[in-house]
C-alpha cells in the first residue's frame, strides 16, 4: 500500500486488525499497530464509524480498480495473470470484507451497494470496449455477480467468527482462488446451457404476463 501518510497508515492498520479480530477490535490495538495514539485516530477519522468508512472506501476502490483493469480491450489476460501472481497482497482486504459481511448492518449494506454500483460501471465499460457481452438488465446482472462473489467468500471463510490468522490467510485465499478460477472462467466463457430454450421460455412468459397486465389495466 503506497500511501504511507499517518492517516493511510492508521487505515491500513485498521484493515488488518479488523480482518484479524473482527470489527469490534479495540481502537487502542489499531493505534498500537499504526504506532500512533488512540487520540490521533479520533483526530483523523472522528469516530470508529469514520475509520470504518475510510476502510470501506479503500477496499471498495481497490476492488473496483482491479476489476476495471480486466475490462480493458487489450491487456486483460496479462492483467489477470499479474493479479493472480499478487494474491497474497489482497488477503487482508478480503479478510476485512469478510468481517464486514459477517457483521452486517447499515455500513455493510452501503459497502455492498457501492460494490454493485461499481460492477454496473465496469461491466458497462467492458460492453463498450467489446470485452463483455451486453445484458438485458445490466443492474440485475451486476447484483447477481456481486452476490455470487460475496456469498462464495463468506461460505468459505476459514475461521467463522473466530480470530483470523493473517499469516495463514494469504495461503487460504490463494487456494480459494485457485479452486474457483477455472470453473468461473469456463462458466463465463462457455455457456453452461447447450441452447437458449430456458431463456426463451422465460422471456416468452415475461412478455405474456406483461401483455396480460396491459390488457386488463
Amino acid at each position: 500500500m503506497d500511501d504511507q501518510t499517518t492517516k493511510a497508515r492508521i487505515r491500513d492498520a485498521a484493515i488488518q486488525r479488523f480482518a484479524q479480530d473482527g470489527l469490534d477490535a479495540p481502537l487502542r490495538s489499531i493505534a498500537s499497530d499504526a504506532g500512533v495514539s488512540a487520540g490521533l485516530i479520533m483526530h483523523h477519522f472522528g469516530s470508529r464509524a469514520g475509520l470504518r468508512r475510510a476502510c470501506d472506501d479503500y477496499v471498495q476502490s481497490s476492488i473496483r480498480d482491479n476489476k476495471a483493469e480486466l475490462m480493458l480491450p487489450a491487456g486483460a489476460p496479462a492483467a489477470m495473470l499479474a493479479q493472480l501472481a499478487q494474491l497474497e497482497g489482497y488477503a487482508p482486504l478480503v479478510g476485512y470484507l469478510l468481517r464486514c459481511l459477517q457483521t452486517g448492518g447499515g455500513l455493510t449494506g452501503h459497502l455492498v451497494e457501492g460494490m454493485v454500483a461499481d460492477t454496473v460501471d465496469y461491466l458497462r465499460d467492458g460492453v463498450r470496449a467489446g470485452t463483455i457481452s451486453p445484458s438485458r438488465d445490466e443492474a440485475a446482472r451486476a447484483r447477481l455477480l456481486t452476490d455470487f462473489a460475496l456469498g462464495s467468500l463468506l461460505l468459505n471463510l476459514p475461521a467463522g467468527k473466530d480470530r483470523l490468522d493473517l499469516t495463514e490467510l494469504p495461503a487460504w485465499f490463494a487456494a480459494y482462488v485457485d479452486r474457483i478460477v477455472l470453473p468461473a472462467l469456463e462458466l463465463f466463457t462457455e455457456p453452461l446451457l447447450p441452447d437458449s430454450a430456458l431463456l426463451d421460455a422465460y422471456l416468452e412468459g415475461q412478455d405474456s404476463a406483461a401483455n396480460t397486465e396491459r390488457t386488463t389495466s
